[in-house]
């Protein structure tokens, strides 16, 4: 069983060590403040890239545990799982198959709850095991389009592998196989998550700092 991991940010700063610091003064997109401008909002370091990478690995390991005689299929949800699955797929030690596909429900900041898919599964999933790879759980609504969609296919299994979940936001009851981090209702950047389409390449995982905050 994998332990949830509840990460406030005040909690954050005392887990991230120095290091952080040291990026956060030579990055020419932070201030010497440790504030991350991106187009008119500004971030702080929720997850620094030591801890993702190590709870990535961490997810690898049991789902190398679960699946290694399943023949799993790995479906990564683009564009923000790219930089997750990357990762989690390097620590993967058996062999697998990998199909990538493209559904959104996110306008700017918000959920939009309007789930369009926009790029299809191009192999049969009937009598597969499926594994869906997300980089974050937010309302619910997309992964709970996509098995619903997926169903239609006849696979063998689905599970839920997602780095992040947001407990507080959701509106169906999705519960992930796999979750990285549990996190609360803020708005995200960094490690494929973006705003208006900026900040997927950043390493870390940041927080929106609120204005009366700077």
């Amino acid at each position: 069983m994998i332990a949830n991991m509840f990460f406030e940010p005040f909690i954050i700063e005392q887990i991230c060590t120095n290091e952080i610091n040291l990026i956060q003064l030579f990055s020419p997109q932070i201030s010497n403040m440790g504030i991350l401008k991106l187009l008119d909002r500004r971030f702080e370091v929720l997850l620094n890239s030591q801890i993702i990478i190590r709870r990535v690995k961490l997810l690898a390991k049991s789902i190398n545990k679960d699946l290694r005689k399943d023949d799993p299929l790995f479906i990564v949800v683009l564009n923000g799982s790219f930089m997750f699955a990357a990762e989690l797929l390097k620590w993967i030690n058996f062999p697998c198959q990998v199909q990538f596909i493209k559904v959104s429900s996110y306008d700017g900041t918000q959920s939009s709850g309007r789930v369009q898919s926009i790029l299809g599964l191009n192999q049969s999933i009937k009598d597969r095991n499926v594994i869906i790879l997300e980089d974050i759980i937010d309302t619910g609504l997309t992964v709970d389009y996509l098995i619903n969609t997926l169903i239609l296919n006849e696979p063998l299994s689905i599970k839920i592998c997602s780095l992040l979940l947001k407990p507080e936001s959701l509106k169906v009851p999705i519960i992930p196989d796999y979750i990285g981090f549990e996190v609360g209702n803020y708005f995200l950047v960094g490690y494929g998550l973006d705003y208006n389409g900026y900040g997927r390449n950043l390493k870390n995982i940041y927080v929106e700092v609120e204005k009366t905050e700077i």
